[in-house]
């Protein structure tokens, strides 16, 4: 049976009870929908870290330091 002729034949206590039991339905819909909008977290990886700045003197200090360490790993590959 197709639903338009379904509805012809609804008495009318019948059509006044599916349409209250249709905006129920709408109303829940909305509720569920605000309930989810509130509770939804952040996606995944849209969370941005800020990286904390370095001065230029530590940059300079930290090269200076890595320098020497390689300058002492290729002295003793050297000597032995």
């Amino acid at each position: 049976m197709d639903i338009k002729q379904a509805l012809f034949n609804l008495s009318s206590a019948k059509l006044k009870k599916a349409t209250v039991i249709k905006e129920r339905i709408e109303a829940l819909h909305a509720e569920l929908e605000s309930l989810l909008l509130e509770v939804t977290p952040t996606p995944i990886g849209t969370v941005i870290k800020k990286r904390k700045a370095m001065s230029t003197a530590a940059r300079k200090k930290i090269a200076d330091s890595a320098k020497a360490r390689w300058a002492q790993i290729r002295a003793s590959k050297a000597k032995a």
